[in-house]
């Protein structure tokens, strides 16, 4: 009888005291409690620890890909159904904004990312920044800045660019 704890509760109806039994050893509780803590706080968030790791490199990647347009790889980095819109309210679909990179008339000469956060959920991710463009479009070399929003899914294990939103600042 020592392994078990007696609570004693009063009935109402009758004055006679009722014995509840718990086979529970005083501590065992505690350890129950800890172990499900444990097991909830290490539950499967449904999100890959190296997330925001491999979003940033897709970010690199991509902007990589403005300044040294490549087909094939653009192609791989971005989904079909990219919706890429310019600060300027331009919006173009994947194919678009390939053919604009490779044979339209400005050339980025280099680009830089500044106070960027990456938020991901599952297989989502959002990642917003400043972006610093130095630029030519048959003229002298101009700079600008603007803002991004971009929204990357991840399928077949990499991170793809879904829709890109700039803005002005």
């Amino acid at each position: 009888m020592d392994n078990l704890k007696t609570l004693t509760r009063t009935n109402n109806s009758t004055s006679s005291p009722k014995a509840l039994r718990f086979p529970f050893r005083s501590g065992s509780v505690y350890l129950l409690l800890a172990a499900i803590s444990l097991l909830y706080s290490c539950k499967d968030s449904g999100t890959d620890p190296n997330a925001e790791t491999d979003v940033a490199a897709a970010v690199e990647t991509l902007n990589n890909a403005l300044v040294d347009p490549n087909g094939e790889l653009l192609k791989t980095l971005v989904m079909p159904q990219l919706t890429y819109g310019h600060s300027s309210g331009v919006i173009q679909n994947k194919e678009e904004f390939i053919d604009q990179l490779l044979h339209g008339t400005f050339d980025f000469l280099s680009v830089s990312t500044s106070d960027q956060t990456i938020d991901v959920s599952g297989n989502t991710a959002i990642v917003r920044h400043i972006l610093s463009i130095q630029g030519t479009e048959g003229g002298p070399p101009g700079s600008s800045k603007i803002g991004i929003m971009l929204v990357f899914q991840k399928k077949g294990g990499n991170w793809l660019l879904l829709a890109r939103q700039a803005y002005k600042l």
